[in-house]
């Protein structure tokens, strides 16, 4: 699971470079969603895996939230959160 959250994060931070672009801010209604989902894989990777073994899911844990927060602040500079 730590690997698909890695790999999760990794899209969702390119799509999020897209969505930085004007006028392409509406895949940030998508894009939220999508790194959320990427969050609760790596969130259930970091519980079910061993301690040793938990740092690609800390790692897609960290990038899906990182992507959640500019996400939500780009729409709220651009005017988009309603």
């Amino acid at each position: 699971m730590g690997l698909i959250s890695l790999l999760w994060g990794i899209v969702a931070m390119l799509w999020m470079i897209v969505a930085l672009i004007p006028l392409l801010g509406w895949g940030n209604w998508f894009l939220i969603p999508f790194a959320a989902i990427g969050a609760i894989i790596a969130a259930l990777g970091v519980l079910l895996s061993r301690p040793g073994h938990r740092g690609r899911a800390k790692a897609g844990l960290v990038l899906n939230g990182l992507v959640i927060v500019v996400g939500i602040v780009r729409l709220g500079i651009g005017g988009g959160v309603v």
